[in-house]
């Protein structure tokens, strides 16, 4: 069966997740992108990436459409989602990629427009369910949940290390620290901002600010509820960030006993989701990795047997595009059965 994709936001995850699905899923086809620029703008931006290259192959566009090597995909510029042609697209889910359509109210109307299913790229509000890859996947239920969040990329991040950690040695509280590359939610010089440290130059500045990723691991593992909590450290780097998370553990343990659970997790039951490595990396190294999670095991502590630390890097831009292009490839299941 050949699912069928609109994507609604063709901004940096909008346009990763269309080059994620194109190298991945032959049987998945995304038939149209709606943004408000025009497709001289978007063709434009999805060959040349400041971040990560020159696409290689071939892109074009003519006045409603942009055409990647002989993939001809309809560009629309529809502010409103209840007013997009997604039925007449046969459209089967949409990729909800905008960041404005995060609430349950907003998102249905891509359902009212005629797509049966929609995925946030976000934490979304009032969603029939989060899935995080690895962790909860199959609380998946087609015929209740039609509207999906594929939570941050840190709660990705974050979410599988909490899993192998909770289910080894017991969790009793945690607090995560996303040092996170800036993103364009940020101002390049000093302007306006509804949260006042985000409005100051974010590639001059290490800039404190809130995130709700540790919050939205207790949606994904619910035995977790009221034990997480986090901060973030926007700082002045494109693209790759880093999890600095801190747990009680129930068990006592030790830092080979902590790096054997997570690196055979990564090698089994969250292979390609987990990574693990004892080289001496940074960050520009993870460039492009699509892991959700990949454990700086040289980094790794424990304080008094029970106090840990785990640091994970992860691409926030490429692994969480891939992510959601695995779990559109995931949710194609539901419509074969259906």
């Amino acid at each position: 069966m050949m699912l069928k994709v609109g994507i609604n936001g063709f901004g940096r995850i909008g346009r990763l997740v269309l080059k994620s699905v194109m190298s991945k899923y032959p049987d998945i086809e995304v038939v149209a992108v709606n943004d408000l620029v025009d497709a001289k703008t978007n063709a434009f931006l999805f060959k040349y990436d400041s971040t990560y290259g020159v696409f290689d192959g071939e892109v074009n566009y003519g006045q409603d459409y942009i055409q990647i090597n002989s993939k001809k995909i309809k560009v629309l510029q529809e502010s409103d989602p209840s007013k997009l042609p997604w039925k007449d697209l046969g459209v089967d889910i949409v990729v909800e990629s905008s960041g404005r359509f995060t609430n349950r109210e907003d998102a249905e109307k891509h359902i009212q427009a005629g797509a049966k299913k929609v995925v946030i790229t976000a934490p979304a509000k009032g969603e029939d369910i989060t899935i995080v890859l690895g962790v909860n996947e199959k609380q998946y239920d087609p015929e209740k949940h039609h509207i999906i969040s594929n939570a941050s990329c840190t709660t990705n991040c974050l979410a599988p290390v909490a899993k192998v950690l909770f289910e080894k040695f017991g969790i009793v509280s945690g607090h995560m620290t996303t040092v996170h590359s800036y993103t364009n939610d940020q101002r390049i010089l000093d302007i306006a901002h509804k949260d006042l440290r985000r409005a100051r130059a974010a590639a001059l500045n290490i800039i404190p600010t809130t995130t709700g990723a540790a919050k939205a691991v207790e949606k994904v593992i619910p035995q977790l509820k009221g034990k997480f909590s986090g901060i973030a450290l926007r700082v002045p780097t494109p693209t790759v960030s880093l999890v600095d998370f801190v747990a009680v553990l129930e068990k006592n343990t030790s830092v080979e006993e902590v790096n054997k659970a997570l690196k055979e997790a990564s090698e089994t039951y969250l292979k390609g989701i987990l990574q693990y490595t004892e080289e001496p990396l940074v960050s520009m190294d993870f460039k492009g990795n699509t892991h959700s999670s990949i454990v700086d095991g040289l980094s790794t502590q424990v304080l008094n047997g029970n106090f840990v630390k785990v640091l994970a890097w992860y691409d926030n831009e490429m692994g969480y595009a891939t992510r959601v292009a695995d779990l559109l490839n995931f949710m194609i299941h539901s419509f074969i059965k259906a």
